[in-house]
């Protein structure tokens, strides 16, 4: 009997695993030196786990909307009013609350257990292959870890996401239902639903909506505030004063929006060196990259309309959700999501490596420093005392926004090629074929032969 030899990229994600545990373990021996996260982790030393604590908090006060002016739906404050001890929220301050719910700590984890366990199961399901590599790097990367790091609800929307779209459940219902809590956690993944529109799946999408509207209204009902506008009102808030300084806001930036904001701030050093005519060119660069990578997706989003057939479902969902995440900086913590729709795409052809390599990029728990920027005194959560936080030009600030831009344009050049060749030997006609060879998402729709690497999903 001969070996089967595995293919390269087979070797080349695997190597990924070696990256990860070097990166990992500089990142641990840092923290335990200087007793504080290192870059590119939330640069507040003291407010690890406080997006879950703040909002836990104001769960169990009136104001959350016109006090707090909060962007999260009502379900939010649901997930946390369960999962908290009432008795810790008496106090008037948060922290004191942080110190003292352990139950709510305890879930956070739990809820970060569990995705990677999940995540496993899915890729277990995708590629055997390449299953270790994209479980590590999608649950347990630096997206992720970012996410605990905050005690974000992305680690709730995290799960409803990947048994809402992806192959572990049979049941549509209970898939729509899942469809329908994620969106009531992250807004912007209302683009997910406009997948369903290219890929012309009425009763997909009427159920998201169904179930999304019933996820509110329940919520809504327990909460008792949060309309559509009060909600509207604060994220456009949000969005026009949210504008943290260049060094912290690009720490782990998902898009260009805090390099410009830091070009068109005459105080900031680096106009200086770079003077009023590099500064302008800078910011036409940047801005012309985030329209044109908006443009691309628009583009694929349209090929896509034209030939359904011919997309994987799980990409044009990944564009939905690129096209906001572009659009808007919506944090670090929100990539797991979107990366674990790029590492659904086999290793195949040039587009879909590159995609799959910056998403490895993006997801090592570490940076390379580049130079000195500033030294603050803060406090530290892990190691309670002062700490002097140190801030540095890193590569990461410059390349993550790159990278992250670069995914969904990779896999929009790949559909438009793939449509322009399906409508080359098809021709204009718009009917609605289903080929033998079309990839789909698990969980929406099950091919009966799935692309070279990838096992079929079979739906019920």
């Amino acid at each position: 009997m001969t070996a089967t030899r595995l293919p390269r990229g087979v070797w080349i994600e695997h190597a990924f695993i070696i990256l990860f545990v070097v990166t990992g373990i500089q990142s641990v021996l840092f923290t335990f030196e200087h007793h504080y996260l290192p870059q590119p982790f939330f640069f507040v030393t003291s407010d690890t786990y406080m997006d879950w604590f703040n909002t836990a908090w104001w769960a169990r006060k009136p104001g959350m909307y016109d006090d707090w002016r909060s962007v999260y739906p009502p379900l939010s404050f649901v997930l946390l009013l369960l999962s908290g001890l009432p008795k810790c929220y008496v106090d008037t301050d948060i922290l004191v609350a942080r110190d003292c719910d352990w139950f709510g700590i305890f879930v956070m984890h739990a809820v970060f257990v569990l995705n990677i366990v999940l995540t496993a199961k899915t890729f277990l399901k995708i590629d055997r292959r390449t299953a270790l590599p994209r479980s590590l790097a999608v649950s347990a990367g630096m997206p992720m870890l970012f996410g605990l790091d905050r005690g974000n609800v992305i680690l709730f929307c995290y799960t409803f996401v990947l048994l809402g779209f992806g192959p572990l459940l049979r049941s549509a219902r209970w898939r729509w239902l899942f469809v329908g809590l994620a969106v009531n956690l992250k807004v912007y993944l209302i683009g997910a639903l406009a997948a369903l529109l290219l890929k012309r799946r009425w009763l997909w999408l009427e159920g998201c909506v169904l179930a999304t509207v019933a996820v509110y209204l329940v919520s809504f009902a327990i909460i008792g505030a949060g309309t559509p506008l009060e909600i509207y009102a604060n994220l456009v808030n949000f969005a026009e004063e949210f504008k943290p300084d260049a060094v912290s806001g690009a720490y782990y930036a998902n898009t260009f929006i805090s390099v410009l904001n830091a070009l068109k701030d005459p105080m900031m050093p680096a106009n200086a060196l770079l003077g009023s005519r590099g500064t302008e060119i800078g910011i036409v660069l940047l801005t012309t990259i985030m329209r044109a990578s908006q443009g691309m997706i628009a583009l694929a989003a349209i090929a896509t309309w034209l030939r359904p057939e011919v997309v994987p479902n799980y990409r044009v969902v990944m564009f939905g959700i690129a096209f906001a995440m572009i659009s808007q900086e919506t944090g670090a913590y929100t990539s797991p999501i979107l990366l674990l729709l790029i590492f659904m795409e086999p290793w195949k052809g040039i587009a879909r490596p590159m995609a799959l390599i910056s998403a490895y990029a993006l997801c090592l728990p570490g940076d390379i420093r580049i130079t000195y920027l500033s030294s603050l005194n803060r406090d530290s959560f892990f190691f309670v005392g002062p700490v002097l936080s140190e801030q540095y030009l890193t590569v990461g600030m410059i390349v993550r926004p790159l990278l992250f831009t670069l995914m969904p344009v990779c896999l929009a050049c790949l559909t438009l090629r793939d449509v322009y060749k399906d409508v080359r030997y098809q021709g204009w006609s718009s009917r609605w074929r289903f080929r033998h060879d079309t990839p789909m998402l698990p969980g929406i729709m099950a091919p009966s032969r799935a692309e070279p690497g990838q096992q079929a999903y079979h739906d019920a």
